[in-house]
Parts: C-alpha cells; structure tokens; sequence
C-alpha cells in the first residue's frame, strides 16, 4: 500500500473572520492630530500638527487641510494641501499666497498646519486628511479637531506711579535715577479670558532709541506661568543677592525694583505679558502676549557728577603754628544714607615728590576718623564741619609737612545688606603748603678719653654737640651707636644702638656687642658720655655720636628740627703686658745631635741625648 496523503480542510468561518481581523490591524491607515478642543485667540498664531501611521505606499504622503464651520458644520472648506497649489477655497486662497496660511512638512508623514494670525471666522473643526495610497481601503484616512478662538482680552500697562514717584510728563515717562539709588517700576496686567488660562509677566530692557523685539529685549526679571521668579542671565547674580526683586501687589500689579542703579541699567524698559493655557494632552500653550512700554531711565553716574575743591589756597606758615585745610565735596550727588555713602580724606606729598603722597588723616564712610601712617600720636584732627565740607587741621605744623596737600573724596553705593561698592573717586588740584625752617644747624665731635683702653677698663666716650640757630626751648638728644668689623672691614650690616638720653632727659640702652653694662649720661649742657665697662674683646668696633634737636609744641607734641652725627671713634681694647707673660710657656723637646768629643757639650752627653729647648 501507498502513503496516505493528508487531507487540507478549509477554514471554519469564525477562523476566516479572525484571519482577515488581524490583517487588517497590522496593515491599517491611521491620521493623529492633537487632542481637541484648542483654545487661541484672535491675532495670534496657531500650529496644529498630523501625522499618518500604518499605510502602503511611498514614504512621502500627501496631506490636505479643511474647516468645518459651527454654522456649516457639514462644509468643508478647504484651506492648504501639499500636493494641489490651487486646492485652497476662495476665502483662504489670498492668505495662503500672502504666507500667512501655510502647511509645512515636518517629513515624509509629518506636517503642520500655521496660521499666522487667528480671525474670528477661523474657528471651527479641522480635518487632516491624507489621500490613499494603500492597495485596500483601510483604517481612517483623517482625523479632526477642534479650534476655539476667543476674544482677545489680554490688558498691559505701566502702572501709575505711587505718591512718592518722581517723573517728568511724558508718555513714556523718562526716569532719572542716581546711581546706587533704587529703580522701581509697576506694571498693570490682566485678562478677562472665560477659560482657565495663567499670566507669566516680564520686566525687559533695551538699549536707548533701539528698536524693540525678542533681539534687542533683553529681560531682567519675570515670574513664569508656574508663579516661579527667574532672572535674566545678566542679572541672575543680583536676583541671588537680594539687590533684584519682583512681587505682585493685589490681582493685576506686579513691580520690579533693582537696588543699587547701575550705569548699565539704563535704557527702555518694558513689561511684557504672556497668556498661557493648558491643552487637552498636558502642555501648555502660549495664546497671547502683550508689551508696553514702562519708562526711559537714565542712571546719572556719581563719576560724571563727583566733584572736589579745597581752599582757603596756598599756605606759609612758621613751625608751630595752626595749618587748616577745607575740602569741599559738590555735585548732583544723593544724601549719604540708604543707597550711598562717602568717604573723604587728606594727602601729602613733599615739594617735587611725584604722586597723590601718603594719607594724612581722612572719614570713612561711618564718619570715623583716623590718621595715616607717620601721624600717630600728632594732634591733628578730620571733621565734616557741613553738609559737604570738611576740615583737616594741624594743631602744631612741623617743617616737615611742608608740602603738596590734596582732598580725596570716594562715593561708594550700598548693595545688598550692608556691602558697599566704590562707584567713583576724585581728587582735588593741588594746594601748596610752606612751613618756615627752624634753622637749626647741629655738630658733634666725639672722642675715646685717654685714647687707648685695655681689656678688663671702662671705656669712656664724650660727645660735644654744637648748636646754631633754633627757637627758644630747644632741647638736644643724643644716642650712641656702633658698627662692627668683620674680617678686618666694617659690616654690611646697619649701625646698632648702643645707647642714648633723649630729649626728654631719659636714658635708652640699647645691646652692647660685650654683653656688659653700660652708662649714658650728661655729663653737661651739651655734652655726653658713653661707658662701656668691663672692656672685652667683643667691644671692639667703630663708634658714633648722633645727636638731635627737638622742639615741643603748644600741644605738646615733639619733633624733630635737625639732626648731625659725629666723625667715627675706634675702641680697640688692648692685652696689658702682664697679661702677655702670663702665657704658659711652650717647651718643645727636639732631637739634637752631637760629634763625640773629649769634653762633654753645654753639659750634654756625648752621646746621642735629649736636651730642652725653651723659647
């Protein structure tokens, strides 16, 4: 017998049923729009997108765009196709010539539908519609949405100034602020939209006179549609800082404020309000925005307005007395205070030397004073004698301040907190002060007495000071110094005190190269002495007398009127003879060789011997 050949049934008609179910979910046309209804308003734009999935055919489909009407919901109304450039009825057809209607591909089976601006008329249902190119007539071949367009009822306006405002009447305002002082701006923002929409508001600034758009607007602050605050990348840091801020007051005002202008911040400033609204499928969408135009601000720099004078001019004066100094702060400048404070201050720089010179005395922007270096201990005082005048006074004027003297104001302006920032500085002509020399001529001869010491003595040194010229109640000085030799020469390195009685009659030691005591005093009117006991070798060096003159004030206070120092004086403690033969003596043994002989040599052997040799 032959194999039996298995019989093929035909399908059982439910089987049949699935069969052609499942071929037509695998290979059926579907068209996406956005879930409707979408809300926008009239004057805006609005972009509707579709995209065809599951069809036969080439890659690049062809899409055709219609309005149904709510008064003729069963009228299609065709607007743009991708493939027909005359398929556009009547009523759309100048507006897609104009550009202002137009579908563009996003690719083979993805487009969007624009409309530049929204009318009244263009709301209604949208249909996307995609022509076969399947081999069966399968699936959907267009979807539909719906397009509401509202009334626009988006409001943007400056907002009054408040009772303390200050602007001149203009339209648009023009705002002058000092720098460091704070910009306060409002802006008026509402909508009476029926749908659920929310505000995002913006503050923005451009350059004077220069056009206004997205390119030339740069935005300074603005609260989101989420009600969150965000600076622009210019002024994050100052939002951070606290020196930026922005609040709503009440339903429909919001108002920025900057502290501390700076000259940056002048411009255009705008508010801009933008309605968004949630669409069905979760995103949010922007259906309006407005602009207007809050003010022109012009920050006046403190730089261009800071300004310094001094009087009463060019000063002579004789040493002792009373030297004043006025320095007069002027300028279109803001009270010190809140948003701005100063600092002003006194230099000195001798006659010839280049430069501002060294600070005298000045008030820092707490109105505390202080002195410069070289000041200390000086009766001399910096106060602010009027709104913007200050005085430096000298009770008792020295030689020494004789000079180019002049007024240093700095303008600093308050940032957040308590920080302050140097915004401008100035500093005034120069103003020639003299002080008559006191005339005092100084000499000094210094001496070693006895003219040579030995080690173990008490070397005395006398000075005799010379004075010619002077003010009554001239007082002397006199200090006692000493450079040591270093392999026969002098040391690099500076003189040492070794000693002194100031003008004040009391003595001041200083170190002794020895280490031991010693003395100074005054030994007469005009003569000094210098004792070095226990004379060691570690005294030796050159020694020098450096007397002063000192003159004493009504105020009290010393300072310097001349000054000389003496020739040099060698102390170079010597050995006494005693001491040279207290040297033990040195015997050295040496070998010494005689010739034998009948008679013994010098008491030695004839032999080889051993004899002492003393030196």
């Amino acid at each position: 017998m032959g194999a039996l050949r298995p019989t093929l049934l035909p399908p059982s008609p439910p089987l049949l049923l699935l069969l052609l179910m499942l071929g037509m979910g695998c290979w059926a046309r579907e068209v996406l729009v956005p879930e409707g209804p979408l809300y926008r308003v009239t004057g805006t734009a609005v972009s509707i997108s579709c995209n065809v999935t599951g069809y036969e055919g080439p890659a690049q489909q062809n899409f055709e765009w219609f309005l149904y009407r709510p008064e003729a919901p069963d009228t299609a109304l065709g607007i743009v196709s991708t493939k027909d450039t005359q398929f556009s009825y009547a009523i759309f057809k100048s507006r897609v010539v104009a550009g202002e209607v137009q579908v563009q591909r996003l690719q083979g089976d993805a487009v969007v539908l624009k409309i530049a601006r929204l009318q009244a008329q263009d709301a209604g249902i949208y249909e996307c519609h995609t022509p076969s190119t399947d081999t069966r007539y399968l699936g959907s071949y267009s979807g539909k949405v719906e397009l509401r367009v509202l009334p626009d009822a988006l409001q943007v306006s400056a907002a009054p100034p408040g009772p303390r405002g200050r602007q001149a009447p203009t339209s648009p305002p023009r705002l002058m602020v000092h720098e460091g002082q704070e910009l306060a701006l409002g802006c008026l923002a509402r909508t009476s939209t029926q749908q659920h929409t929310h505000l995002a508001v913006s503050f923005g600034r451009s350059v004077p006179e220069a056009p206004v758009g997205r390119a030339t607007l740069q935005e300074v602050v603005g609260i989101r549609s989420d009600l969150a605050v965000e600076a622009g990348a210019p002024y994050a840091e100052r939002l951070a800082a606290g020196e930026l801020r922005l609040g709503k007051e009440g339903t429909d005002r919001y108002r920025m404020v900057v502290g501390g202008a700076q000259a940056g911040d002048a411009g255009t400033y705008h508010c801009t309000a933008a309605e968004w609204i949630q669409d069905p499928d979760g995103s949010w969408a922007q259906i309006a925005e407005k602009r207007a135009v809050l003010a022109h601000v012009d920050v006046q720099t403190l730089s261009s307005q800071l300004a310094v004078t001094v009087g009463p001019g060019e000063r002579r004066i004789g040493p002792g007395e009373p030297l004043e100094l006025l320095c007069n702060v002027s300028g279109a400048l803001p009270p010190a205070g809140r948003h701005a404070a100063y600092s002003v201050g006194w230099e000195m720089a001798p006659a010839g030397a280049p430069g501002p010179g060294r600070l005298v005395a000045q008030l820092d922007t707490e109105g505390v004073g202080s002195l410069g270096p070289g000041y200390e201990g000086r009766h001399i005082a910096m106060e602010k004698v009027a709104s913007r005048t200050y005085r430096l006074r000298l009770e008792a004027a020295r030689p020494g301040d004789a000079g180019t003297y002049r007024c240093l104001a700095k303008a600093y302006v308050r940032g957040s907190g308590t920080r302050l920032r140097e915004a401008a500085s100035a500093r005034s002509r120069p103003l020639p002060v003299h002080v008559r020399e006191e005339g005092v001529v100084l000499e000094a001869v210094a001496w070693l007495a006895g003219g040579t010491v030995y080690r173990g003595e008490t070397a005395s040194l006398l000075c005799n000071i010379s004075v010619r010229g002077g003010p009554p109640g001239l007082r002397l000085a006199a200090s006692w110094w000493v450079e040591r030799p270093e392999d026969g020469e002098l040391s690099s390195v500076p003189a040492q005190l070794v000693g002194g009685v100031g003008q004040d009659g009391v003595a001041e030691l200083g170190v002794r190269p020895g280490g031991g005591p010693v003395s100074v005093e005054l030994v007469g009117p005009r003569s000094h002495r210098l004792r070095l006991h226990s004379l060691g070798p570690e005294d030796e060096g050159v020694y020098h007398c450096a007397p002063s003159a000192w003159v004493q004030h009504a105020d009290y206070s010393w300072y310097q009127a001349g000054s000389a120092r003496s020739g040099p004086v060698t102390v170079y403690p010597y050995m006494h003879a005693l001491d040279t033969l207290l040297v033990p003596l040195l015997v050295l043994q040496v070998l010494t060789v005689f010739r034998p002989s009948s008679k013994p040599s010098s008491g030695c052997l004839d032999t080889l011997s051993l004899c002492p040799l003393f030196l």
